[in-house]
């Protein structure tokens, strides 16, 4: 790391569990944020903040008036771009030492392996339910981390699936279609909360610290401020 660096991370080094070594495994990273919206921003800000070297984003959307209330990446001079485009724009102007690569697509059974297979860890932060199982599959062959989360309403829910041989998405939630934000409705700061978790795990799986949320699943009710871990597939 270079000076300029050091400054830049000084709390990261400080700590014991992640400290300089920690560090120089965020910067040669490679994680792919599926979804720029409510849970995608605040993990893409956080990870390009932590120093994540080399991040990919996956949104073919464009920002609407309705995105603003949760989606803290954006401004209203946004509106009408495409998401992705933008957010590298917001993050490049964070930590200009990030490289970022977008794809302004649906992930599809076309194009989803090679996109993913070209990063170290997959962040499902779509409310796509397709894409959430195509990551599933792939993740799963590959044994790629896949962390996942989901918001709706008041709740939220993060896991970490395919790491180290742990359960996979399927085998917690099977393969049919769930209710997504736009037909429940999601309180504006929740996918705040749940994306930062999100990139919690992120951290930690790069860095090796702490206890990884693989075979479990931690819900969080923001109206009764409860959250609780269930433990499965042990």
């Amino acid at each position: 790391m270079n000076e300029q660096q050091q400054q830049r991370y000084s709390r990261h080094l400080i700590l014991k569990e992640i400290g300089v070594r920690g560090q120089e495994k965020l910067l040669n990273a490679r994680v792919l944020v599926v979804g720029a919206g409510g849970l995608g921003a605040p993990v893409l800000q956080y990870l390009a903040a932590a120093g994540v070297g080399h991040i990919g984003i996956v949104d073919a959307d464009v920002v609407s008036l309705s995105n603003l209330q949760r989606q803290v990446l954006y401004k209203e001079e946004d509106l009408g771009r495409p998401k992705a485009e933008k957010a590298k724009e917001a993050l490049l102007a964070l930590n200009s030492d990030v490289e970022i690569k977008t794809y302004p697509v649906m992930l599809s059974e076309k194009n989803a392996e090679a996109i993913i297979l070209a990063y170290d860890i997959i962040v499902g932060a779509s409310d796509n339910f397709e894409s959430r199982i195509l990551m599933d599959n792939i993740t799963r062959v590959h044994q790629k981390p896949f962390v996942h989360a989901s918001i709706g309403e008041f709740e939220g829910q993060v896991a970490v699936f395919n790491y180290n041989g742990s359960i996979s998405y399927q085998d917690l939630f099977g393969t049919e279609l769930k209710e997504t934000c736009h037909s429940q409705g999601v309180m504006g700061v929740l996918p705040g909360i749940i994306g930062s978790l999100q990139a919690t795990e992120v951290v930690k799986i790069i860095c090796g610290i702490g206890e990884v949320l693989a075979n479990k699943l931690l819900i969080y009710d923001a109206l009764n401020c409860e959250m609780q871990v269930v433990k499965m597939g042990e």
